[in-house]
Formats: C-alpha cells, structure tokens, sequence
C-alpha cells in the first residue's frame, strides 16, 4: 500500500469513525414490554433440574411465591 492509500484510509477511519460510532441503538419502550408490575402472572410451566414438570402452583410455597420476570442481560 502505498503511501496516498494509506493516508487516504487514515482519514476515513478518523472521519467515518466517530460517526459509525456515535449512532445510537434502537430506544426500546421497556415498560410496554413484559407483564406489568402487580398484574397477575401467567400460567405456565417449566421443567426443574430433576426432569419433573413444575408450575407456579407447584413450586409455591407455604408463604407464597415470589417470581421475577428478568428480560435479558446484554452479554
């Protein structure tokens, strides 16, 4: 690469850079999306470590349930 091309591609990256860079990932409404806070939790069931089939209803405990819906973590 000669010296010109090389110039040429220093000033893009410091130009284009900052630019790509600076764009900002699509806002999400986060508080449109799940169940709302206090609303009843839906039925559903999943499989536990033991392969046996649990509910909401089965894993309760004598005190109740406490559940928390967590979306995602940005790994």
């Amino acid at each position: 690469m000669n010296r010109a091309s090389l110039l040429a591609l220093c000033v893009i990256c410091v130009i284009g850079g900052p630019a790509v860079l600076g764009q900002s990932a699509l806002k999400v409404d986060v508080s449109q999306i799940g169940p709302k806070v206090g609303a009843v939790a839906p039925v559903f069931s999943g499989t536990d470590q033991h392969g046996v089939t649990q509910s909401l209803k089965s894993a309760a405990g004598p005190k109740g349930t406490m559940l928390v819906f967590f979306r995602s973590a940005d790994w």
